[in-house]
């Protein structure tokens, strides 16, 4: 930059020049003086009558046929040869023959200029549709390996999509970018936006309407000595063309160019220096306007100048130009005035062949001159390494074509004062319009400089390209007809043969090579039945030039051009009519010539250039020699010392991206498994603080004996591979006994050393130490770690003391970690012996062929383990599903142990179990008889027949009073004849049997399923002759207190007042025969899981067919509608994929918002809806649809990675086509990490998978479980997740945003929703009492909140200050509607509640500080709370399902003890449970309504269904029982309730039926049930059922769990 002083002194300086060049330049007498309409710059309304004519941006004029081969867009030639060939045989030759008119290389440059004013339709359209040319297989230049299948790159002309190319009718038109007008976009471009970033816009004196320079722009050493300076640079980055320079093969930054109206202005030196040219004289006549006009403001000086400018141009071209192009003998014809009838539109013809003629007369250099010195010579300049870098120190006369491609600047910058070293400062503008006026052009013939036919610029994958090849191709493109078309078009004659084309220069009188050509051409023709009706204009037109120009067609087509953009232009410069010009300024332009405008803006004189610069002939300075291309340096990538076979160069556009891509994915897969690592860091960091918690409670508890003096020490057993390890506590007596119990002390395992003489313990000795193992003979081993090796020696030398204690013999074994754990038996290796036992045992006992099937397949070692197996006590209680220190287990287990060694080996088990099988009712009533003869002496005391019903009491949990049980053993030996003994014999056992003896013929030892895999179970209900009792358990029909004389008809007069009804039966169902066809199992299995879930299978399949549709009409439109765009054409179905399944992401996560609308779907669960949605699986559709949006997402990511690898791999120019959102300059090569990082559909994409990455990791059920905050947490992200999306798709990347069409519904209803949720009043309430009831129950009691009104039957939402105020969990009350306050049943089946249960701890509550505090949103309604609204309504409780019922029967005791009137007449309740014992809350419930229920309201059942029917040998004595008891005091022997208890499941179709005989009063029942899917839908069919017939509705309403 210059200091102040120098600048100072240059604008002194430039003023001094600009005197002495008005006085030697051109001189203009002004006489327009009032405003005028300025010529438009864009072409609109040149033409008042049409507009649109000759508009920027307007379609091609068609003057010929288009000759399309389908008529419409698909390219004409497809009969011609290939162009590649035709350039070869018909273009090529050595150059450096001179033209026969010594027309001037400045007037084919010049003609270049005329054309970029004119026509620009080289932009390519989008998509990009490649019409690449195939090289011939040898291509000496192209393919010299012979390798073959190479292309030259080449795309297809823009178009007009509006409504061009769609059919025969509007077949294709190509655009042309800038006006048809002679209007100045050469100097000031197309828009008023483009001119003005050219224009200096300064109203400073000397400034006015001026064009900004380098001089403006501070620059130093850009001022010239004569009319001032370049053009400024483009530093604001203006959208010049900017391929890549051929011979430095790489993109270089467009800042470089000189800022011209013509965006191709600096493709090379000779086409630049005609654009400074024109930017010097703009700057020469505004200066001379604003020195005249000083009042004028800039735009006005700067318009009145862009009018002369545009207007000096007009006429040189038309007027001195064109008449040398084409010769004298085809002048225009004389202006006749403006015509709105012309069309000036440029013609197809024009544009891809006649004015390409040009090209035949193009040198491959020039020179560059001096003005003449005093002795009347010049200085020829010579290239130096500015402008020549890669020849080495070589320089030659002439700057060379091929090589100034793109590095047009460099040849002017070096005449720049300081630019290069040793060299004086000249104005590279003045020498080449010297040097292009004296040098003697190209020969007009057939003959192309190798420049251009073979070395002109392409892009950088392939760096030179044939141009005449492309040229033929183009005319292709544009849907040219054949030459002879052509000529008759235009009025011309055909042309039949190749000889008749131009004899002149066939005949070899000028042309030396002329006749070879021709017999070139006959040959390949008759070859390839080539004909002139097939041959190509460009092709042929060419082959029509003579020493006058083009020939008769090209000619032609030039002239009518040029004279309808004459005659079409209103803003002529001769057509008085527009107000432009006076007829004296008219008369001044036609006066000015091309020489007197060079004359104006440089120092050349009339001593230095003759006065037509358009034929060298009379140049002071002629040239020293013709230039040809073996006087020049040569095109690269040849170079001066090395010549080499590929005439171009390749280009990966992947470099650069390699490293990006790898390293970007890679970190993406390393945070998802960081994501992991962390949870799996957070989940094992609160396990150790857990333990650290342990080790505490350790210290304080180790070696500290429990209250029956045994020693306790805590441990972590390791159970198996897939069952993991578990905390457990090891008691080491009382007695010879090792207990094993979980941390709350249940006992989990007894391991007795009554039976053992030695046992060894293993002690790992390497790795971590903390791990040792009791082998237990003929039993699993008990392996034990510890969190240190000071825990593990200590409890190893407790438990050694212990044995040495109780004198069992011990032996510690040291061994390595490895060789531990293979040594071991674990629970789950003994487990899978004891199933090879049992099946060996059914198959012998049973005879069942299935059975002798599965043991066929082992082998003699497995024989021999089941034969050599005991079962232990506790084996044998799992086997019976029952407690090991139950004295049924104890009794049949001593019975069954017929050596007493403690253990039952093969052959005793399979006795016991051969008289179940095939024994009659006397063997199996001495069997039980036997096993409470414990004395052996033949007869049963009357406390062993106790011992004996207690003992099976105590399978399903019962207890009985003493005096119950007394009264109840009085009455069965009263019916067996022996009331007054103290003992029974065998006999006497029978008679107390009575009626109920032959059950004892149906019933089996029925062992647990868990001893069995569940094929194992299915089949075992079959051979336990669980199904053959049809004949004798058809039904099971209890009805209430009914006697023998009932059920034969006649009556009961003692009997109790009926508390069910008339008639009124309830069935067990009958156990149904399992077939063995694997076939139908699987049929019957499928058939119940559709009837079961035909509303979620309904649902899910509409919802997976919606989602498919969704992806399929993306994956369809992008493979089918769109397979020829662009980017399709790029990625390929990499395209279908991501766009398919970004739609099911679009989709997925939008309608997830559905399943998070909890208020929404509170409300319409209550509706009628309920009956065909399902919607308390909210959640598990929650679930799925997740799923769907993370294997869609996986499919989008993946299809990306994909997609972005062929991105990478594109030219810069495509992917701005592509992606025309997306702004970088020409010279960036956009890589992976641009797009990935740079773009905003790129980064927030990177974002959005992160954000995925971390909900889906933390919402696993491992994280739940032990990071469940976290869950919480990063659950709640999902506001930045639908943030992230809405910005991915606002970057218009690919497509118009459309995630909105799916989200907006789902994110309004999500928004009210979140609104009532705000809205409501959510109560903090203190918890008054906790209870830990069995089966995980826990019992939470708060304070009722002021104006909480609800009904029985309504649940609530909660949450716990512990565990996160946020996070709500729905549960049923189980308080009633008058009590003060509110309760809650919750049982612990998943993290929370889990987590819940351990919070509320009354053993670990602190009195002062009290239960955390709760959070309640509610209530909400359900069906069940609509009970009363029924005359008849039946109540199905299943599991902790009946906690809606507990509130609904509190509410009847109370409103049965006020005498309140509703219209319920009469409450069923049936209670399906395990066993009552693990909801005994509810029995006390249940009594309380029976002792308060006056008016015989409520009508309980209980039904057990703890195991899998009623004739079983333990569940036959307790039917005898109940119906003994239930005679003589009128309620259940086990739960004291006037309800009956039951062993089975109910029948709920007999129910319905006998309901309505009861009540046939009434036309609607309400059945309202809750529990398990199984449990609901067999009601809900039995509903149906019954609706089925005329008669009363059952109206069902249900809720799962």
């Amino acid at each position: 930059m210059w200091e102040s002083a120098g600048v100072a002194y240059a604008a002194i300086l430039l003023a001094v020049v600009a005197s002495v060049v008005q006085a030697q330049g051109v001189q203009i007498n002004f006489e327009t003086y009032k405003e005028v309409e300025y010529a438009g710059y864009d072409g609109w309304y040149n033409n008042r009558a049409h507009p649109e004519w000759g508009i920027a941006d307007s379609p091609l004029t068609r003057r010929l046929p288009s000759h399309y081969q389908d008529g419409t867009y698909e390219p004409s030639g497809w009969d011609r040869p290939n162009p590649r060939t035709l350039s070869e045989l018909t273009m090529k030759g050595m150059t450096g023959m001179g033209s026969f008119r010594n027309r001037s290389a400045l007037l084919t440059f010049f003609g270049q200029q005329v054309v970029e004013e004119i026509l620009d339709a080289q932009r390519p359209g989008c998509p990009r549709e490649y019409f690449n040319i195939q090289i011939p297989k040898g291509d000496p230049e192209y393919d010299p390996d012979g390798r073959g299948g190479r292309e030259i790159p080449l795309l297809r002309s823009r178009y007009d999509m509006s409504i061009t190319g769609f059919s025969p009718n509007f077949p294709r038109q190509q655009l042309n970018e800038i006006t048809a007008f002679l209007d100045g976009g050469l100097m000031y471009g197309v828009t008023k936006a483009w001119a003005d970033a050219l224009r200096l816009l300064s109203s400073e004196s000397g400034k006015r309407g001026r064009l900004a320079s380098c001089f403006d722009q501070g620059v130093a050493g850009c001022v010239a000595e004569v009319a001032g300076s370049y053009p400024a640079y483009n530093t604001i980055g203006l959208p010049m063309a900017n391929p890549p320079p051929p011979r430095d093969h790489y993109l270089k930054p467009s800042q470089r160019f000189f800022k011209l109206g013509n965006p191709r202005g600096n493709e090379n030196a000779f086409l630049l220096t005609f654009g400074v040219l024109w930017f010097r004289w703009h700057n020469y006549l505004a200066d001379m306007i604003a020195t005249k006009q000083p009042d004028w403001s800039d735009e006005r000086v700067f318009n009145e100048a862009r009018k002369w400018v545009i207007a000096t141009h007009q006429k040189i071209v038309l007027y001195d130009w064109l008449p040398d192009f084409l010769g004298e003998n085809r002048k225009p014809e004389v202006y006749k005035g403006y015509s709105s009838a012309v069309h000036p539109g440029v013609t197809h013809v024009f544009q891809s062949a006649a004015m390409r003629w040009g090209h035949t007369i193009v040198p491959p250099g020039v020179y560059r001159r001096s003005r003449v010195k005093g002795d009347g010579t010049c200085d020829w300049r010579n290239t130096t390494i500015f402008t020549s870098p890669h020849t080495k120190g070589q320089y030659f006369h002439g700057v060379r074509t091929c090589n100034s491609y793109w590095n047009s600047v460099d040849p002017h910058e070096e005449g720049f004062e300081g630019k290069v070293k040793d060299l004086d400062k000249f104005d590279g503008v003045e020498e080449f319009l010297l040097g292009l006026s004296s040098q003697v052009t190209e020969r007009e013939d057939n003959i192309i400089t190798e420049d251009l036919r073979g070395r002109v610029f392409g892009p950088l994958e392939f760096s030179r390209r044939d141009l005449m090849a492309i040229n033929i191709q183009r005319g292709r493109d544009h849907g040219l007809p054949d030459y002879n078309t052509a000529r008759v078009e235009y009025g011309l004659p055909r042309r039949e043969t190749f000889a008749d084309i131009n004899p002149w220069l066939f005949n070899g009188t000028y042309v030396a090579h002329g006749p070879e050509l021709l017999a070139n051409i006959t040959e390949f023709a008759n070859a390839n039945n080539w004909t002139t009706d097939k041959c190509d204009i460009w092709v042929c037109g060419l082959l029509e030039t003579t020493e006058a120009g083009p020939g008769e067609l090209f000619g032609a087509v030039i002239k009518d051009q040029f004279e309808r953009i004459r005659d079409g232009d209103r803003f002529w410069y001769e057509n008085e009519k527009n107000g432009l010009f006076t007829k004296g300024e008219i008369e001044q332009i036609n006066n000015i010539t091309l020489f007197d405008i060079i004359k104006s803006i440089t120092k050349i004189t009339n001593d230095d250039m003759q006065q037509n610069p358009f034929i060298a002939t009379d140049s002071p300075c002629f040239q020293p020699k013709q230039l040809s291309q073996l006087d020049m340096e040569p095109c690269t990538p040849d170079y001066v010392d090395k010549t080499v076979d590929f005439k171009r160069e390749t280009f990966d556009y992947f470099t650069g991206s390699a490293a990006s891509y790898i390293l970007t994915f890679m970190a993406l897969a390393l945070f998802i498994i960081g994501c992991i690592a962390v949870l799996i860091y957070m989940a094992r960091d609160r396990q150790k603080r857990e333990a650290a918690e342990r080790n505490r409670h350790r210290k304080a508890t180790t070696a500290k004996s429990s209250k029956d003096g045994a020693t306790i020490f805590l441990a972590t057993e390791y159970v198996g591979k897939k069952e993991g390890e578990r905390s457990v506590q090891v008691k080491l007596g009382t007695g010879k006994q090792i207990k094993v119990l979980n941390d709350r002390g249940k006992l989990l395992r007894t391991i007795d050393l009554r039976n053992h003489n030695q046992l060894v313990l293993y002690v790992e000795a390497d790795q971590h130490r903390t791990r040792m193992a009791i082998h237990v003979p003929k039993e699993y081993d008990l392996i034990l770690n510890f969190d240190y090796t000071a825990d593990r020696d200590n409890a190893l030398m407790q438990v050694e003391d212990f044995l040495g204690a109780v004198e069992v013999g011990r032996r510690r074994q040291e061994m390595k970690s490895k060789d531990l754990m293979s040594s071991i038996v674990t629970k789950a290796d003994r487990q899978k012996q004891l199933e090879k036992f049992f099946r060996i045992i059914f198959a012998q006992a049973f005879k069942e062929e299935k059975a002798r099937e599965d043991i066929s397949a082992f082998n003699s070692k497995d024989a021999k383990d089941v034969l050599t197996c005991e079962l232990t006590r506790a084996e044998f209680a799992e086997s019976l599903s029952m407690k090991p220190e139950s004295l049924f287990v104890e009794q049949m287990f001593n019975l069954v142990d017929k050596d007493g060694s403690g253990y039952i080996n093969f052959r005793e088990f399979l006795d016991v179990i051969i008289i179940f099988a095939k024994g009659n009712p006397d063997e199996k009533a001495k069997l039980m008889f036997d096993m409470y003869d414990v004395d052996g002496d033949g007869k049963l005391s009357r406390d062993e027949f106790k011992t004996m019903l207690k003992s099976m009491m105590d399978m399903v949990n019962t207890e009985v009073e003493q005096s119950q049980m007394d009264m109840l053993v009085d009455s069965m030996m009263e019916q067996g004849g022996v009331k007054d003994r103290e003992q029974m014999t065998q006999q006497d056992f029978i008679n107390i049997l009575g009626e109920h003896k032959q059950a004892l013929s149906n019933a089996a030892l029925n062992l647990g399923a868990n001893v069995l895999s569940p094929g194992d179970a299915a089949r075992n209900q079959t051979v336990l002759k669980r199904d053959n009792t049809a004949l004798r358990a058809r039904k099971t029909i209890i009805r209430a207190y009914q006697g023998t004389d009932e059920r034969n008809g006649g009556a009961s007069k003692d009997r109790p007042s009926r508390k069910i009804g008339e008639g009124l039966k309830v069935d067990t169902i009958k156990v149904k025969k399992y077939t063995t066809n694997p076939v139908m199992k699987k049929f019957n299995g499928f058939k119940r899981y559709i009837q079961n879930y035909r509303l979620h299978i309904f649902w899910l399949t509409l919802y997976t067919l919606v989602t498919i549709g969704i992806f399929a009409e993306r994956a369809y439109y992008y493979s089918v509608e769109r397979e020829h765009a662009g980017l399709r054409r790029i990625a390929g179905y990499g395209v279908t994929v991501t766009r398919g399944a970004a739609s099911g992401m679009m989709w997925a996560y939008s309608i997830i918002l559905v399943t998070m609308c909890r208020n929404t779907i509170t409300h319409m669960r209550e509706t009628f809806l309920h009956l065909y949605i399902p919607f308390d699986s909210a959640i598990a559709l929650h679930k799925i649809i997740a799923m769907t949006a993370l294997f869609f997402t996986v499919m989008h990511c993946v299809g990306h990675a994909i997609n972005f690898y062929h991105i990478a791999t594109q030219p810069a120019n495509d992917l701005t086509c592509l992606f025309r959102n997306y702004f970088h300059y020409s010279n960036e090569l956009p890589k992976f990490h641009y797009w990935c990082f740079a773009t905003t559909t790129g980064m927030t994409g990177v974002l959005l998978f992160l954000i995925v990455a971390v909900m889906f990791v933390f919402a696993t059920q491992y994280a739940r479980r032990y990071v469940f905050k976290a869950f919480w947490f990063t659950h709640n992200l999902y506001p930045i997740l639908y943030i992230l999306t809405v910005l991915h798709g606002s970057g218009n990347l690919v497509q118009e945003p459309f995630f909105y069409y799916f989200f907006l519904g789902p994110a309004i209803l999500f928004t009210l929703d979140k609104l009532v949720s705000i809205s409501r009043k959510k109560v903090e309430i203190p918890v008054v009492k906790v209870e830990h009831l069995p089966s995980n129950v826990t019992t939470l009691k708060f304070k009722r909140p002021t104006n909480f009104d609800y009904k029985s039957g309504q649940w609530v939402r909660i949450a716990s200050a512990a565990l996160g105020d946020n996070e709500y969990h729905p549960f049923t009350l189980t308080s009633a509607p008058h009590e003060d306050t509110l309760s809650l049943h919750i049982r612990s089946v998943g993290p929370w509640t889990n987590n819940l249960r351990k919070v509320y701890d009354p053993a670990k509550m602190q009195p002062d500080f009290g239960y955390p505090k709760v959070f309640v949103d509610g209530p909400y309604g359900e069906g069940h709370q609509d009970w009363y609204k029924y005359p008849v309504a039946v109540l199905i409780g299943g599991g902790i399902g009946v906690t809606p019922f507990a509130a609904i029967l509190k509410d009847i005791v109370q409103k049965s003890a006020q005498g309140a009137k509703f219209n319920c007449k009469k409450v069923y309740f049936l209670w399906v449970t395990r066993t009552q014992k693990q909801f005994e809350w509810l029995t006390d419930i249940i009594r309380e309504v029976e002792e308060k229920d006056k008016n015989d309201l409520v009508s309980v059942h209980i039904f057990i269904t703890q195991f899998y029917q009623k004739f079983d040998l333990r569940t036959t004595m307790l039917y005898i029982c109940e119906r003994h008891f239930q005679r003589i005091s009128g309620r259940s022997l086990f739960t004291g309730l006037n309800s009956i208890t039951h062993f089975g499941r109910p029948n709920f179709e007999s129910f319905f039926d006998t309901l309505q005989d009861e009540h046939p009063e009434v036309n609607t029942f309400g059945v309202f049930s809750c529990g398990p899917p199984p449990m609901t839908y067999t009601a809900d069919k039995a509903c149906a059922a019954m609706n089925k017939f005329d008669g009363a509705s059952f109206i069902h309403h249900f809720e799962n769990f």
